[in-house]
């Protein structure tokens, strides 16, 4: 017998003034069951999530929750207000019986002490307060809303392995990819006030979602066909058989009301950049380059090299000195020791992670054009501000709309309208992706892969650094630096794990020789490592089981790429999903597996 949902929301609808936000929404939670809530900016997921969490009634509809049941709820701006301190306020949301000891535990794994006052926190420090909050009780339901915004890597990665180990019902809205598709085994998709819901997680969204829009696109093109034939009836068939086609007629109007009542997709954003000069083939080089600030190293001893078009991602916990960095690289900051050149013709623009060129006082407007001219030059061609910012969905009513008054979302959107805006062949980006919805970050990535001049981003964006970094910069602390060729994926296989060493193991052994070996005499003798036979054997056959996986994996993608399957056979759909996840997940284990036994092989070969 299936279990019962422990959280349910049935036919749930919410009107905003004039527009309908929900209309008929369902969600349904299982215990234990890890939820991604999906949709573009705007769409309702936090409203949806704040109904779930019994903050806002709904208009109609209706909210359950297993009597008994404990729910807690993450929102994007927690309220720390009215505590002396963040312990204070993590216990506050304890009951009788709940474990304290978990609220310091959970403080201390998030880089807090307890006695931090919350007046004088940080965005950063502050969620992570309302996160351990809302996990110190491990309640039976988790509502998350954006849980992993202003977190660093080090951070996302612990609360991606607490979450996991978690036995409670999960439900997360996040921009992060690799964090949903990791933790989530559902996905709900809000989409023009609906909602959706694919039993499988967020890995496999994507793909079943542009399936469901190019269908909806067809049966788009079907009814406007109809109409265009019922209308030529009309002018030319209606006259001599007025009353006995009388039905046909309503029909009509019947299939008109239905188009007019068809809502189609959000439109997409349009980026664009305006490209400045071209620059050097060299961008800038740093050599032996190192800064302190008192006594703390932020920069030791640090070279690299950046080549016109290169796509430099730096990675760092939050005070690694990532800003430090690129003020360095770019030349902004001298450095106290080592030189720094730069290259020929530069022109940067940049994002700042807070935003802080965008006043809360200065209108739309104001913010792309500085309050000069009403057109924009981009990439030579005149444009009109308003037919600018329409590419970043913004509608002309909103022109004169003052910048605190719009969304987080909005608010992205708008500082990279502004930075993109700028003549440039090298871009700097700090956090981009914060407050963007999956589909802006799809066209960021695109424009960023196209841009001919050079990016340096600074993200705790796994996916993304994963799509668009053609090199990685890592802190390895103490104010040491170390590069890595490709993205965070790349980067993880080199070092063999990812911001954070793991606590058993030396942060970068000088030698992959076992300690008590370095203090022991090596007899001349002594017989040299060799790979078993077993992993000779898997070394030789490894790459053709990858090869096999990877034209299974392009079958099955094939057929789920059939536009008509789901409405064919459900039942196939599913099982094909199903196959393919299994197919991806043993073309992982078996990549891992020859990436380890390669590395051991030049070891071996090296020694």
């Amino acid at each position: 017998m299936a279990a019962a949902p422990i959280l349910l929301l049935n036919a749930i609808s919410l009107r905003l003034g004039s527009t309908d936000l929900l209309e008929s929404a369902e969600l349904s939670v299982l215990p234990g069951e890890k939820v991604a809530l999906v949709g573009r900016n705007g769409s309702g997921k936090s409203t949806l999530l704040k109904i779930a969490a019994g903050e806002i009634e709904p208009d109609g509809g209706r909210r359950f929750l297993q009597p008994g049941a404990t729910i807690r709820y993450l929102p994007q701006e927690p309220d720390l207000g009215g505590f002396a301190t963040t312990l204070g306020y993590v216990e506050a949301g304890l009951e009788a019986g709940d474990d304290h000891y978990r609220a310091t535990y959970l403080l201390n794994a998030l880089g807090l002490t307890g006695a931090e006052e919350p007046s004088r926190l940080s965005g950063g420090e502050a969620r992570r307060a309302a996160l351990a909050r809302v996990l110190a009780p491990e309640p039976d339901v988790i509502l998350l809303d954006e849980p992993t915004n202003h977190l660093d890597l080090p951070a996302i990665e612990w609360l991606e392995t607490e979450l996991a180990g978690l036995r409670s019902a999960l439900v997360i809205i996040s921009h992060d990819r690799r964090f949903l598709a990791d933790l989530t085994r559902a996905t709900v998709w809000l989409d023009r006030g609906v909602t959706r819901r694919l039993d499988r997680g967020f890995a496999g969204f994507e793909a079943w979602r542009d399936q469901v829009l190019e269908e909806e696109e067809t049966a788009r093109h079907k009814l406007d066909r109809q109409i265009v034939r019922e209308e030529h009836w009309l002018t030319y068939g209606v006259t001599a058989r007025r009353k006995r086609n009388v039905r046909r007629l309503e029909g009509l109007h019947t299939l008109r009301q239905e188009r007019r009542e068809l809502k189609r997709a959000v439109g997409e954003v349009r980026i664009s950049v305006a490209e400045g000069e071209t620059s050097g083939k060299l961008v800038a080089e740093a050599r032996a380059v190192g800064k302190r600030f008192g006594d703390r190293a932020i920069v030791s001893d640090f070279t690299t090299r950046v080549i016109r078009g290169d796509r430099l991602g730096i990675i760092g916990a939050n005070g690694a000195g990532k800003t430090t960095l690129i003020r360095l690289l770019t030349g902004e900051l001298a450095p106290d020791s080592g030189t720094v050149r730069l290259g020929a013709n530069i022109e940067l623009a940049s994002l700042d992670q807070r935003r802080a060129t965008l006043s809360p006082d200065m209108t739309l407007k104001e913010a792309v054009t500085g309050g000069g001219s009403d057109t924009l030059v981009i990439n030579g061609v005149p444009k009109h501000f308003m037919g600018y910012l329409k590419d970043f969905l913004f509608t002309p009513e909103q022109a004169g709309t003052a910048v605190g008054k719009l969304s987080g979302g909005e608010r992205g959107r708008l500082a990279l309208a502004r930075a993109l805006a700028l003549p440039s062949n090298l871009l700097v980006l700090d956090e981009p992706t914060n407050d963007l919805d999956l589909e802006t970050l799809d066209l960021l990535q695109e424009m960023l892969a196209d841009y001919p001049g050079t990016v340096i981003v600074v993200s705790h964006d796994r996916d993304f650094l994963d799509r668009v970094a053609t090199s990685v910069i890592v802190a390895d602390g103490g104010g040491r630096w170390t590069e890595y060729p490709g993205g965070y994926s790349d980067m993880v296989s080199q070092r063999g794990y990812g911001v954070t060493a793991p606590a058993a193991a030396p942060a970068r052994p000088a030698t992959t020789r076992p300690a008590v070996a370095a203090a022991m005499p090596v007899p001349a003798a002594a017989p040299r490592q060799k790979l078993s036979f077993k992993q000779k054997h898997a070394l030789e056959t490894l790459p053709g089981e990858i090869g096999r996986l990877e034209a299974e994996i392009a079958r099955l993608s094939g057929l789920l790429a059939d536009p008509g399957l789901y409405a064919r056979n459900p039942a196939s759909f599913a099982e094909t999903g199903k196959k393919l996840d299994a197919a991806q997940a043993a073309l992982s284990r078996a990549e891992d597996e020859w990436l380890d036994l390669e590395a051991l092989r030049e070891q071996i070969e090296g020694s």
